[in-house]
């Protein structure tokens, strides 16, 4: 059993992080599915000799059918690594409440749908890793991205239960909180930040938020996530969280020492 490849499924692999990380586990040795909407996009990992997958994390059925392909592929699922999801910024009063439902199915409820149709398998297996992908942005907040920041900090709540309740089973949960990195993600936030609130009386918040996002020049590379997601699945104790790059460190660490009026006095004075 030890020359088997360990076998470990990707989401949100047709961009930036994600396929940074189906890149690392190839490296590693490991028999990669990267899985994604956008299945034209990962031609390029299909030729480094990962298996692709079409998945779409805010339908059932698509989520089902790609766990069933890998395990009638493999017969195993030593690693989960949830990476799917996107930022979506407004005001709270601005942003619609379909489309933060929205981001609660892709970042919140699809992340954990697909966690429990792997659970079994792992459960049988007694052993397994299943890798968050959340953000800094779980553990501080700031204003503007609260719908976002919401949904990234259930996942670490989620995390952390569901650390405790599959460790007689002998299932490792890791959480890896993502600093600024080179992607498309900002973009995206930022677009829709213009979109919903960038006209409103919130404009003092959105300018600043907005020049921040779309000039992300200090910005890491996606590798640096990968290397964490890295050490976790191939740890036989891998720490609970990971944060990445430095920024990540620093901040969290800032807001857990800080007390709140503290932190509040410092996103005034960066925001307005």
């Amino acid at each position: 059993m030890s020359n088997v490849k360990k076998v470990a499924l990707v989401t949100g692999a047709s961009a930036g992080i994600g396929k940074a990380i189906v890149r690392k586990l190839l490296s590693d040795g490991w028999t990669v599915y990267g899985a994604a909407r956008r299945t034209e996009q990962m031609s390029d990992i299909a030729s480094q000799g990962a298996k692709v997958l079409s998945l779409d994390v805010t339908d059932d059925q698509s989520m089902q059918a790609a766990v069933q392909t890998l395990l009638a592929a493999e017969g195993r699922i030593d690693a989960l690594v949830n990476n799917a999801g996107y930022g979506s910024y407004g005001a709270l009063e601005d942003v619609p409440i379909n489309e933060a439902k929205r981001q609660f199915e892709v970042n919140v409820f699809g992340l954990m749908r697909l966690t429990q149709l792997v659970l079994p398998t792992m459960r049988a297996a007694r052993s397994g890793t299943i890798v968050n992908i959340t953000s800094m942005g779980g553990r501080i907040w700031m204003p503007i991205g609260g719908w976002y920041h919401a949904t990234k900090h259930a996942v670490e709540v989620l995390s952390d239960a569901l650390r405790v309740e599959t460790r007689e089973f002998g299932i490792k949960v890791v959480v890896v909180q993502p600093g600024a990195i080179q992607s498309e993600w900002s973009s995206i936030a930022a677009d829709t930040l213009e979109q919903s609130s960038g006209n409103t009386v919130y404009g003092n918040l959105v300018r600043p938020m907005t020049r921040l996002l779309r000039n992300y020049t200090m910005a890491s590379s996606p590798s640096v996530i990968a290397n964490a997601v890295s050490k976790a699945v191939n740890s036989v104790q891998p720490r609970r969280r990971y944060a990445t790059p430095m920024d990540a460190k620093a901040l969290i660490f800032l807001h857990h020492w800080m007390p709140d009026w503290l932190w509040e006095r410092l996103i005034d004075r960066t925001f307005r």
